[in-house]
């Protein structure tokens, strides 16, 4: 599984909750096209004026992460919607093969609910 690590500010809390609707629709709704794609991370935290995001997603493979990010994989994706909500990004992004996984616990079962 591949790791791709990308970075961008949103330069006000306003502009952090557009950029952050933006991911959660539009970005979502194109990774669940992507041949490969495994899940995704928003990171949120503030930085000093400006408020960070950490965007992690997860690819089966680096020939997936190319049918994503094109002939570059190392280029950044930033749409337009992105681009006016945020102040700056990188340009570049970072690829990890993810060495461990952990799966998140199954809930707890509430026997109290039950019948």
């Amino acid at each position: 599984m591949i790791a791709r690590v990308w970075r961008g500010w949103a330069g006000s809390p306003a502009a952090a909750e557009d950029y952050q609707r933006h991911y959660e629709t539009d970005v979502a709704a194109h990774l669940q096209r992507v041949p490969g794609f495994l899940g995704a991370r928003l990171l949120r935290q503030p930085a000093g004026d400006e408020v960070l995001f950490t965007s992690i997603t997860y690819f089966t493979s680096m020939d997936d992460v190319c049918s994503f990010a094109g002939e570059d994989p190392g280029r950044a994706v930033v749409e337009e919607t992105a681009r006016r909500a945020l102040s700056r990004w990188d340009e570049r992004v970072s690829h990890h093969e993810v060495a461990v996984d952990f799966p998140r616990p199954p809930a707890p079962i509430d026997r109290a609910a039950m019948p």
